[in-house]
């Protein structure tokens, strides 16, 4: 066994000791007194990592090299691998090829490949029977919750130009009304017409269906905006609008607990004339492009375009005189100047957006233009299933309170109608009734109910269009389970609001479905549906879904999102408080109409975490409940940085051990069976299958081969061990064909910039997690970006 230093051994024990949680970790000294810090811990624990099998040897498996994800639901990897047996002081190195079906936590960026197996082996100083034991001693060494990977460093072996985007049919791309100004403005969105409600004991009355606090005093008097913690006043919604001064004494009457934010900005700040903005108000869907002064413009290096970088909107334009492009929704729209009139343009967007660099301040809109590797890889994103198993005896379904008799109509083009009169997305299919709930299937002979889970949907729910405001449920089904007490359901991002068009992952479906108003009472009832604009909806690749919009939008983030109506009440809740069949949620929270569903600010990334039961078993909950977390006990990983490289530490119960150092980012598996690491001058070297007590992987090994064949060998039938002898608890699905290997030193060489992108974006969105609270983030150096431009931090677009 070789030795540590006595200084590595007190370093090793301290480290593992800590944890290494993440963040900034301890620095860490050489033998030759260099400083140099300790690898920070990544999302999916790191790579190398070591364990101890269950009869003592010591294996470590190399970060595994990814050959193919099918549908983003079965992985082929090959990984490198060394075994040293317990009373051996030799190192045998090897590859496997790991053949595994995958579940994917979008929100923490992991993948599991915890139903792996080994179909393949090649371990050259073993013998075949002791690759069959080693075989299984690795498979059982290697914990369930261990089997995680980044997602970053997977997307980073995806070859994204592979990837057919399927169209939505019917998706719109009409532009929306877009406002603009060159000094402080905002932009009130109206859901329509004004749906006023009173106030208890109150002379005021405020406007439910907007993102404003939008008051007048009785129905003919002054309307009062406010504007952070100043007032405006106007005496025509349409403006023009002045400091409003003091405020009726019927402000201080407002009841505390749904307008505490309205009686913090009491009695109100002081402002002039010439402190007001401009305001706009509309009816119906709208945007605003808000510039601080004229435009300010940014050559982008390697192209023809123009930043304008003085606007939180994400706005270019091709060259000084050529047209303007502004993207919103994920839809881009051009226009020859900045007040309109706009039209659609991402089919026809000019080939320089492709050349924006990564690292761009609004490096995020690659995600937007058609045939980038950041566009291909949001669609990937959109298409990962999330799933959840329901217990279907356990799960209750929410309460459905309709305005009246229930009320029903057709949807076009289809013999199906949809309930109006509800908050609840309920279709009629015959004499059936489906609704679909937080992404759970209920069924009914009534449309009242009683409900009940569902393990068959009819198909011709799916040919739901997108001009109808339940298309949204057209993504979630109904997987196949044998099991007569649980039903599985799965859902793609199109059921949040996002799906994809023109190549591209957009949000919402481009039409504007009007809402629900009845007065039955003094006091009205409003259901908002879906919107597709007046969120200034942008994407963010780090959790491949869109956020909302800025300041200028409300306080609220978008149409109807001062107000959430609860049927079950006949009251309105305000000030970030919603109130739903599980009760009241609070604090800066948005509301998915579409979904049901509340969350911060990575809202809509699984609608089955809104359950809160146990009997709602979610696909992801192993990134929760079981992912790697550096344990301090039991068979641990720790990856310590210094002077002589990376080296791979194990704890067992006779104490610390070096098991392999040297560079363990630089060990490679081939496809042909053979272990590979690249040497200084920046050859291939293959490393013998063997290593002697003194020797490291990243040492030159006696017998070690520089530069692979450009075609990959067949190993030697002796060592090889194929698919077909491995014993079928560990060789199970073998035989299937893979992806068709490379030329070796093609392979190597695509997996070796893989792996360092890959560990670069994994670091990144490690900051963006840590920054993300209060806006902003990195830039994503793979081609998308972060928040960035001041913008909130915010989830999927919503109401709060």
């Amino acid at each position: 066994m070789r030795m540590l230093s006595q200084f590595q051994q007190v370093c090793v024990i301290a480290l593992t000791t800590l944890g290494l949680v993440a963040g900034p970790c301890p620095i860490v000294h050489g033998q030759s007194g260099k400083k140099v810090k300790a690898e920070e811990t990544a999302v999916d624990g790191g790579w190398p990592r070591g364990y101890t099998t269950p009869l003592g040897a010591a294996v470590v498996v190399y970060q595994p090299q990814i050959a193919d994800w099918d549908r983003q639901q079965h992985m082929t990897a090959y990984a490198a691998v060394s075994y040293r047996a317990k009373d051996s002081e030799d190192t045998a190195l090897g590859t496997i090829k790991i053949e595994s079906d995958t579940s994917v936590a979008v929100e923490e960026r992991l993948v599991s490949f915890a139903s792996l197996k080994i179909a393949e082996a090649n371990f050259p100083a073993l013998e075949k029977a002791q690759t069959l034991d080693m075989i299984t001693e690795i498979t059982g060494a290697f914990p369930e919750e261990d089997r995680v990977i980044a997602l970053d460093r997977v997307l980073a072996a995806i070859d994204t130009s592979q990837i057919a985007p399927k169209n939505v049919e019917g998706v719109k791309a009409d532009p929306p009304v877009v406002f603009y100004a060159d000094a402080p403005a905002l932009l009130a969105v109206i859901d329509g017409d004004p749906v006023w409600s009173p106030i208890q004991a109150s002379s005021l009355r405020f406007v439910v269906n907007t993102n404003w606090d939008l008051f007048q005093e009785g129905e003919s008097g002054p309307y009062y905006l406010r504007n952070e913690s100043a007032w405006l006043t106007a005496t025509d919604l349409k403006g023009p609008w002045a400091p409003a001064g003091t405020l009726p004494d019927s402000f201080s009457k407002l009841p505390d607990a749904d307008w505490k934010d309205v009686k913090e900005a009491l009695p109100g700040k002081t402002i002039s004339a010439k402190d007001v903005p401009t305001v706009f108000v509309n009816n119906g869907p709208a945007e605003i492009i808000s510039t601080k002064g004229r435009p300010a413009y940014e050559a982008i290096d390697g192209t023809g375009l123009l930043w304008v970088k003085n606007t939180e909107s994400d706005v270019f334009r091709l060259g000084k005189e050529g047209p303007f492009y502004y993207l919103v929704a994920g839809r881009w729209f051009a226009a020859l100047d900045l007040t309109g009139p706009w039209s659609f343009a991402t089919p026809d967007l000019p080939e320089d957006f492709k050349r924006i660099p990564a690292d761009h301040p609004r490096a995020r809109v690659l995600s937007s233009v058609p045939g980038s590797p950041a566009a291909m890889e949001a669609v990937l994103l959109a298409q990962i299933p999330q799933s959840a198993r329901v217990k279907i005896s356990e799960v209750k379904a929410p309460e459905v309170i309709y305005q009246d008799a229930p009320q029903f109509e057709t949807i076009a083009n289809t013999s199906m109608q949809m309930a109006v009169n509800t908050d609840k997305a309920i279709i009629k299919v015959g004499d059936s009734y489906y609704m679909c709930y937080q992404g759970v299937w209920f069924v009914s002979a009534n449309a009242a109910g009683p409900w009940s889970v569902t393990k068959s949907v009819p198909g011709e729910i799916y040919t739901i269009p997108p001009s109808s405001p339940v298309h949204h449920v057209t993504y979630v089904t109904v997987a196949e389970d044998e099991d007569d007490e649980w039903a599985e359901f799965v859902y793609t991002a199109g059921y949040t609001g996002l799906m994809i068009a023109w190549g591209c992952a957009v949000w919402g479906t481009g039409y504007y479905y009007p809402p629900y108003v009845w007065y039955r009472t003094t006091y009205p009832i409003y259901y908002p549906r879906p919107v597709t604009y007046g969120w200034a909806a942008a994407y963010n690749p780090w959790t491949g879904r869109y956020g909302h919009g800025a300041g200028i939008y409300g306080p609220y983030g978008g149409a109807g999102a001062a107000a959430v109506y609860n049927p079950r009440t006949g009251t309105y809740a305000r000030g970030g408080v919603a109130y739903g069949p599980y009760g009241a949620r609070g604090g800066a929270q948005v509301w998915n109409p579409r979904t049901d569903t509340y969350g911060q600010t990575r809202q809509g990334s699984n609608v089955y975490a809104s359950w809160g039961s146990t009997y709602v078993q979610r696909g992801d909950d192993w990134a929760s409940t079981k992912r790697y977390t550096n344990k301090v006990t039991g068979n641990t990983t720790r990856v310590i940085r210094t002077d002589e490289g990376a080296a791979v530490v194990r704890r067992d119960g006779d104490g610390p051990s070096m098991v392999v150092r040297g560079d363990g980012g630089n060990i490679y598996a081939g496809q042909d069976g053979n272990v590979y690491h690249r040497g200084e001058n920046g050859d291939w070297e293959q490393l013998g299958g063997q290593l002697k007590g003194g020797e490291t992987p990243t040492l030159k090994a006696k017998g070690t081969k520089k530069t692979p064949p450009a075609a990959p060998p067949q190993a030697p039938a002796a060592n090889r061990t194929p698919p077909a002898q491995l014993p079928a608890q560990i060789g199970a699905g073998v035989g299937q064909s893979g992806p068709a290997q490379l030329p070796m030193a093609q392979q190597l060489n695509r997996d070796s910039v893989a792996r360092q992108n890959g560990a670069r974006r994994t670091q990144d969105f490690s900051n963006f997690r840590n920054n993300q609270i209060g806006g902003g983030g990195p830039a994503i150096k793979n081609g998308g970006g972060g928040p960035g431009g001041g913008r909130r931090a915010g989830g999927a677009p919503g109401r709060r």
